[in-house]
């Protein structure tokens, strides 16, 4: 701080306004990074991981035969749930699955909307779970996305590179021609491998891994992909062998992006593309916490201050299946056993259970009505079933899945009949209706809990998990009840998703709330509360009561949330309230931000409040004026609300902390 600066006062006016201004600049790039919490990473302890469901046998399996591999284990620190929200949820296509993929692999809400170059659909909450719980890739054929991805001199060399991209007939011969920039044909004297292991080398990251990405990138044809053939539209010349900066929502796109980013890269020829791209990987992967293809994928490694943003591919599914191309080639050259280290993450609160596989049906909750008389429902999708019962016309009936492919000449849908017993009826003699309802009457989760797409606990599926402190709408109630022991209630989530919970989980709002879990302290009443500001911006939450840190995601003006507690900390010129979006994300919120009923009052919701300097309400560069400005007009300037870190005195230490607000 500079309060204490022996610089004449003038000078130290002037002083403070560059400073002031050199601060936004550094914030408005970047400069000044969000701090998280930190993390580490320890050796294999057996009784550590004890406390982590399903790890300690898979790794001992696998320790038991391959006595040479090392294991590390990476202590996030962050909750399951929120990492799944923060990888659905808050960006809707930050992870794809191909169109060959239908019913609960899709997300939900993105249905059939097309993604980067139109192959590609939204992956649900299900299928991001399934890919990301590592429990399920602790085996042999996928354990080396976990691999750290360091060059490694002992296992690593050329006749292992020729091995990987041997299947790629393009990338075959002593020698590689290719198109210039101006047309014109020019010769590299050095094989696509020999060019590999040298980019490895330079940039210390795993030749097997550069050469395995290449070959995912590029396929593994007669000839690469377009942004490696040096010759796309009125590009020539150009190579991206790894596809770096390729992104769009078509192929061209995508395409064009990639060969523009090595357009500008200057990377004309196949050597410098590829210790490019190697160095590139390096830098801003391998160096800043993302070492092993899993970490590539899912960014939940703080090293470089962020989570979640900072992931290479979309594909969903990028991390398994390179990791099983690099698990053959090091079978095919007789290594499996040499000296490999693993790094493998783990999450609190994680299921019991390892994440199941996305079931083949279309899991729904779709309202039907019956369209014919003595229609059969059998415990089976056949018509070899058991017929349990019989329906007709005007039924109306709960729709939970949907077949995808037809048996015995129909599409067998699974329902749940009004007792709540399930089965399954011919899809000729069912048609949707709307939803039908008998409530409207908010509800707010008293626990973390399971969203079912039917009544019970038993063959249902689960669609999503609700956090502690979620709002939902019960849209029906007094229908399912006694199913597996649970009264049940139709509620719809603010995104439209629709589902069964229990209601011994959900607390109507307004009603006394019951005893919380041990790891919250929330008040006895939920508060529901909007998003609020006078200019109309969005206002960020943070993952703690602080301005420097991270944001979790930013709240548009009117968006709901839960208060579950008020005036937890007072930092940054703020009184912050811990808080839960109606989509599941928790954090922290300055609370003058929050419009409460009753319009109940904030402690920093009047004219003096710390930072509201020219008092409209929202603390914004206006204010930044107003209080440099009265500096420099009267040096014993003096207003409560600049006064941010109330010392009596406004000064250059205010104006920095003004600025830390402003970095929000």
């Amino acid at each position: 701080m500079l309060k204490h600066s022996i610089l004449p006062k003038k000078t130290k006016i002037i002083g403070m306004m560059v400073i002031a201004f050199l601060i936004i600049y550094m914030c408005t790039n970047g400069l000044l990074q969000a701090k998280v919490n930190a993390q580490s990473i320890e050796n294999y302890s057996e009784s550590r991981i004890e406390a982590y469901p399903g790890y300690k046998e898979l790794i001992n399996n696998l320790k038991a035969k391959y006595p040479n591999w090392q294991f590390k284990i990476l202590y996030t620190g962050l909750d399951w749930n929120q990492v799944i929200k923060n990888e659905t949820t808050v960006v809707h296509g930050k992870n794809l699955v191909y169109s060959d993929k239908s019913g609960a692999w899709i997300c939900s809400i993105c249905g059939d909307k097309h993604y980067d170059n139109g192959s590609w659909r939204c992956a649900s909450e299900a299928t991001v779970s399934y890919y990301m719980d590592p429990r399920n890739w602790i085996n042999e054929d996928y354990i080396f996305q976990f691999e750290n991805l360091a060059y490694d001199s002992n296992t690593q060399n050329i006749d292992g590179v020729n091995k990987i991209i041997a299947n790629a007939a393009w990338m075959k011969g002593s020698s590689i021609t290719y198109t210039k920039t101006d047309g014109t044909t020019g010769t590299i004297n050095k094989s696509y491998a020999q060019i590999i292991m040298e980019a490895s080398q330079a940039a210390n990251i795993s030749a097997y891994h550069l050469a395995a990405r290449i070959v995912q990138e590029q396929g593994s044809g007669s000839s690469a992909s377009s942004t490696a053939c040096g010759n796309y539209g009125g590009y020539k010349g150009y190579y991206n062998y790894c596809n770096i900066g390729a992104i769009g929502n078509s192929s061209s796109a995508v395409i064009t992006r990639a060969i523009t980013y090595a357009r500008d890269m200057g990377w004309t020829d196949p050597e410098t593309a590829i210790k490019g791209a190697a160095a590139y990987i390096a830098r801003n992967y391998i160096s800043v916490g993302q070492s092993t293809l899993y970490l590539q994928k899912f960014d939940v490694d703080n090293t470089d201050s962020s989570l979640y943003n900072h992931q290479y591919m979309q594909n969903v599914s990028a991390a398994v299946s390179e990791s099983s191309s690099v698990r053959s080639s090091y079978a095919k050259l007789n290594i499996l056993n040499s000296n490999f280290t693993f790094v493998i993450p783990v999450y609190e609160n994680m299921p019991e259970n390892r994440c199941a596989s996305p079931d083949s049906a279309s899991v729904v909750t779709q309202n039907v009505r019956v369209t014919g008389n003595e229609v059969q429902v059998r415990n089976a999708p056949s018509l070899l079933g058991t017929v349990i019962t019989k329906v007709n016309t005007g039924d109306v009936l709960l729709r939970i899945e949907c077949a995808t492919s037809k048996n015995g000449g129909y599409y067998w849908d699974r329902v749940v009949l009004p007792s709540g017993v399930k089965g399954y009826i011919a899809r000729n003699y069912l048609e949707q209706i709307d939803d039908v309802t008998n409530a409207n009457i908010t509800a707010v989760t008293n626990t973390s809990v399971n969203l079912r797409n039917a009544p019970g606990t038993i063959g249902t599926n689960i669609v999503t998990t609700l956090i502690y402190g979620q709002t939902v709408t019960i849209i029906e109630k007094d229908k399912y009840n006694g199913i597996n022991d649970f009264n049940w209630v139709k509620v719809q989530l603010s995104n439209g998703t629709k589902g069964y919970i229990a209601d011994k989980y959900l607390t109507i709002v307004g009603e006394s709330t019951p005893e919380a879990p041990a790891n919250n302290n929330n008040s006895s009443n939920y508060i529901l509360a909007t998003v609020t500001c006078d200019d109309g911006s969005s206002v960020r939450l943070r993952a703690s009561a602080t301005t420097s840190s991270s944001v979790v995601t930013s709240l548009a003006k009117g968006a709901q949330v839960t208060v579950m507690q008020e005036n937890v900390a007072n930092s940054d010129g703020f009184s912050w309230d811990k808080i839960v979006t109606s989509d599941g994300l928790e954090g922290y919120i300055a609370n003058r931000y929050l419009n409460k009923p009753n319009n109940k009052p904030n402690s920093n919701n009047n004219s003096e409040a710390e930072g509201d300097i020219d008092g409209d309400g929202c603390i914004d560069s206006g204010d930044l004026y107003e209080i440099v400005a009265g500096l420099k007009n009267n040096q014993s300037y003096y207003s409560a609300s600049a006064d941010i870190n109330k010392d009596n005195v406004v000064d250059s230490e205010d104006i920095y902390l003004l600025i830390q607000i402003l970095k929000r």
